[in-house]
């Protein structure tokens, strides 16, 4: 028997798109473009100058009760100017981006919701707005069909460099379009710029900050729905971060970065060559800066302390609540609640004596060009999501949260033959169609919003390409015997690099640590043999580029009915899915693990369904096993994988040979 899986978790499945929805789409794409100006849509902006948030408070689910709030601080100068920079960091600056996120949830139906958004649109900071809409649509049943544009053209500073904003300024000013060249920070005296290419790369960023929309950390249920397994998604996803820096560091023959430590200096400075629309530079670092305590925010010994609180509830195998009781998590659920502790979010079971590590040290470390305000400079890029990955020492905070997290997973009982084998199945083969290749390639995108508008001044196409990371297609091809009846199994790909930049081979427990998801899908077995092949194309974990605005608005216009499959865009940019590799062929061990399905799977008929997203935030995450399963924890013994029939195990080398596609 041979089976062509052609089911991803990531696209969702096709549908017919109504005309209501071609103008929901249509409406946010106006409400976001041109964001520091009027609505370019004249019934849209007319909505705006004629709503009336307070008129009909049955409109709400909540009565309007959000809504005469947040009117009420409108009214009365309390908010934020419009042309400012905005911090999700900043208490105020979320606090009021809160207030409008908590009126569109609260919106029955889209009349009330699209006329509120119009309407504070021109009146509300525009970073403010933006947040809050962004949010709004990802989380509200109202908007499931929307697809959001990207969001380097909403704000393209947070995303291009000043020096091309410039050019773009110039271009419109002298009305000649212009396609600018944008380079990466830094020069090749900086040994970081060899992975630059990974760090500033605008897909990475938009992954990055949509992550962060789906599974907010000021995240309320009352909201209407439970973000399934929040705290091990937090893990999950910058644990990943992280080993995918790692290889690209190994690519680039540097070793893997080094975790932070707040008793010893920051190594690598950052100079990050944004502005802000409004508010100046983005502070810069210099190499070597000592820690210091940040005014109103933490001192380092704050941060030492709290640290020291969660190592410490780690060795004990408990945490304890706000209420003193003890929560066990020593166990396969220990991580979520880990992972909602040292974020924080407000699912956190203590967080005034586990404090948020995450969230303090972000603030922390972005802080450090000017920690005690002496210069009254804005936010550093660690301060913005859509930013942090830009500067270096944002994996190096990361490789030291992820080490607080390993330390959990080593405590817990490694894995026995019993619990990975998979009765009666058995993987007899696996390959790679085609060589594993990577390449660079130029992406252009549109400038226009970076620009501001005048009175009988048009637009001109601006624009700027920058080289990215791609890869050319390849194939996996797995072949299952199954010696039973046909039942559902679980396919999960990993691949970690063969040894460190010293030439040293990796044992099997550093590599499974190390080991990059690749793909998970479900797949139904007949009894005798199956053969799988898997695109790269249909991996779980990535995504698709969103298009541009411009194409977003074309596709509304044609119908819609091309938008389907970019409705979710929280997982890795598809061109990301392999490592860099280098002319030599960077070697990877690459396995395959089959796993039981049914035993598996939250949610049934996972083989037939494509509507699950691999980091989506609705509904029940529909692998039950823990993220990185079965590689998950400690192996002191690897003859257990090597014993185990339905896990595979060969060597494979990703070639980069310089190729760059302009």
């Amino acid at each position: 028997m041979r089976v062509l899986v052609v089911l991803g978790l990531v696209a969702a499945a096709a549908f017919q798109v109504a005309s209501a929805d071609v103008q929901q789409q249509k409406d946010v794409l106006y409400l976001l473009n041109k964001i520091y100006g009027d609505i370019q849509d004249g019934d849209l902006l007319a909505t705006a100058n004629s709503f009336d948030p307070v008129g009909n408070l049955g409109s709400y689910s909540d009565g309007g009760a959000a809504v005469q709030k947040l009117v009420q601080d409108l009214n009365d100068g309390k908010l934020l100017e419009q042309k400012h920079w905005f911090s999700l960091f900043n208490t105020r600056h979320r606090n009021e981006a809160l207030m409008l996120f908590d009126v569109l949830i609260h919106c029955k139906d889209w009349a009330s919701f699209v006329g509120n958004a119009a309407y504070f649109r021109q009146k509300m900071n525009e970073g403010e707005f933006v947040y809050a809409l962004y949010v709004a649509v990802i989380h509200s049943s109202l908007a499931e069909q929307v697809v959001l544009p990207p969001l380097y053209e909403v704000t393209p500073h947070l995303f291009t460099n000043s020096e091309v904003i410039e050019e773009a300024y110039r271009a419109k000013q002298k009305q000649t379009p212009g396609k600018f060249k944008s380079s990466f920070t830094g020069t090749k005296k900086n040994p970081e710029q060899r992975v630059a290419y990974f760090g500033e790369d605008i897909g990475l960023n938009t992954h990055h900050v949509t992550w962060h929309m789906e599974f907010p950390f000021w995240w309320n249920d009352a909201y209407g729905h439970h973000l399934d397994r929040k705290g091990e998604n937090f893990f999950w996803i910058h644990h990943q971060l992280t080993v995918r820096f790692d290889a690209e560091r190994l690519s680039n023959y540097l070793d893997p970065v080094g975790e932070l430590q707040w008793n010893k200096p920051i190594v690598d400075g950052f100079a990050p060559h944004t502005t802000y629309k409004y508010g100046g530079q983005f502070p810069a670092r210099p190499d070597n800066v000592k820690f210091e305590d940040v005014d109103d925010v933490a001192r380092i010994r704050d941060m030492v302390i709290v640290e020291s609180r969660i190592r410490d509830a780690i060795a004990h195998g408990y945490i304890v609540d706000s209420e003193g009781k003890h929560i066990d998590i020593s166990n396969e659920k220990g991580i979520d609640i880990l992972g909602d502790i040292i974020e924080s979010s407000l699912y956190s079971p203590n967080v005034q004596y586990y404090g948020a590590l995450h969230n303090t040290a972000h603030i922390v470390l972005g802080r450090q060009g000017d920690p005690h305000g002496k210069f009254d400079l804005p936010p550093g890029v660690l301060e913005h999501f859509e930013t942090a990955t830009r500067d270096p020492s944002f994996f190096r905070l990361h490789k030291y949260m992820d080490n607080i997290f390993k330390e959990h997973k080593d405590n817990l009982p490694p894995y026995t033959k019993a619990d990975l084998e998979f009765s009666g199945v058995s993987v007899t083969e696996l390959a790679v169609v085609g060589e594993l290749e990577t390449y660079f390639e130029d992406f252009e995108y549109s400038l226009i919003n970076a620009v501001d508008d005048a009175e009988g001044i048009p637009d001109v196409e601006i624009s700027t390409y920058v080289p990215r990371l791609n890869h050319k297609e390849f194939t996996f091809r797995i072949d299952v015997e199954n010696g039973g009846a046909e039942r559902l199994a679980t396919v999960r790909i990993f691949a970690w690099p063969h040894k460190d930049n010293n030439g040293i081979e990796y044992t099997f427990d550093e590599g499974r640590w190390n080991a990059i998801e690749l793909d998970k899908f479900w797949v139904s077995l007949k009894g005798g043999k199956t053969s799988i092949e898997r695109k790269s194309t249909e991996s779980s974990v990535t995504v698709p580029d969103v298009p541009s605005i411009h194409d977003l608005f074309a596709e509304a216009e044609a119908g819609g009915a091309g938008l389907a499959k970019f409705e979710s865009a929280t997982g890795l940019p598809n061109r990301f899915l392999l490592p860099k590799g280098n002319d030599r062929g960077l070697e990877f061990d690459l396995v395959v693990a089959v796993t039981d399905g049914d035993a598996d799977s939250a949610v049934p008929n996972l083989h037939e369904n494509t509507e699950y997203n691999h980091y989506g935030s609705h509904g029940v995450y529909p692998d039950k096993r823990p993220h990185g399963y079965p590689l998950d924890r400690k192996v002191p013994d690897e003859r257990v994988f090597e014993d185990l029939p339905n896990f595979k195990h060969i060597q494979v080398k990703v070639f980069n040979h310089g190729e760059h596609i302009h």
